[in-house]
């Protein structure tokens, strides 16, 4: 009930206020299971997606610190996700968080509902899409059976970007859903990491192909890990250079002084 209500209300605020459009819509079935592996721009991505669906839930894995937010920001996401009927997982065993994951999308799917997953496995930290992680869409897939339905989130970095608590007006964001991907042939052979990683691989092309994004061969975490190292020795060369002109600086007052 409470998700009817949310999605009636979400759903047109989004449309009135940011006039989002989508593309493939046709390629959702009104009834039975399916895994929706969209790639991830945003925080915002989250509320379009599941919100833009019509008469079906898509269930999300979101980390368990969205359900327990402060503020008004964090009221209103726990609230959103809550209604919406997202699962919360619990992070901080990486191990653990990814079996807990896998476990609860072939729930949803033996429920015969939707799957929604980002095989990144996180954001996006400059709009190019990166490597999908081998053990989640293709897992749940291959243990289930279930159709992948590829869908590429357009615009919504530009909407939100990583860091803005509020969406920008102005922007319009998109959807592209494309055909769904028939796995079936694989399985029972979710334990073949060869077979994970090439699904994984043939999943990620065609949300490359919806989305036109450029696609880094790395995962999202290693090059946020090597952006924020980047940083930080930037940082650290900004401050020793500040310090060796203030020692030169010292230096040269002395020297007029000695003189």
């Amino acid at each position: 009930m409470f998700y009817r209500l949310m999605k009636m209300i979400v759903a047109p605020m989004l449309k009135v206020f940011f006039r989002p459009w989508v593309e493939g819509m046709e390629n959702i079935p009104e009834e039975g299971p399916a895994i929706l592996a969209s790639n991830h721009l945003s925080f915002s991505d989250s509320f379009f997606l599941p919100a833009l669906i019509p008469r079906r839930r898509v269930t999300f894995i979101a980390k368990s610190e969205y359900f327990t937010g402060t503020g008004i920001k964090g009221k209103l996401t726990a609230a959103f996700f809550k209604g919406v009927g997202q699962l919360p997982v619990d992070r901080s065993g990486v191990r653990g968080a990814g079996e807990a994951a896998i476990q609860s999308g072939i729930a949803v799917i033996e429920r015969g509902e939707l799957f929604g997953v980002y095989p990144e496995g996180t954001r996006s930290p400059d709009g190019r899409l990166y490597r999908g992680k081998v053990g989640g869409v293709a897992r749940i897939a291959l243990a289930t059976g279930a159709p992948v339905i590829p869908v590429a989130m357009i615009d919504t970095e530009k909407l939100q970007p990583p860091g803005q608590v509020l969406p920008k007006f102005g922007v319009r964001p998109g959807i592209r859903i494309g055909r769904p991907m028939d796995f079936s042939r694989y399985q029972g052979m979710e334990n073949d990491r060869f077979i994970l990683r090439s699904v994984t691989d043939e999943v990620m092309y065609e949300i490359m192909r919806l989305s036109g994004q450029e696609y880094v061969d790395v995962y999202a975490t290693a090059a946020k890990r090597a952006m924020q190292d980047a940083k930080k020795a930037e940082k650290q060369a900004a401050k020793q250079a500040e310090q060796a002109a203030q020692a030169a600086q010292h230096k040269d007052q002395k020297d007029q002084k000695d003189q």
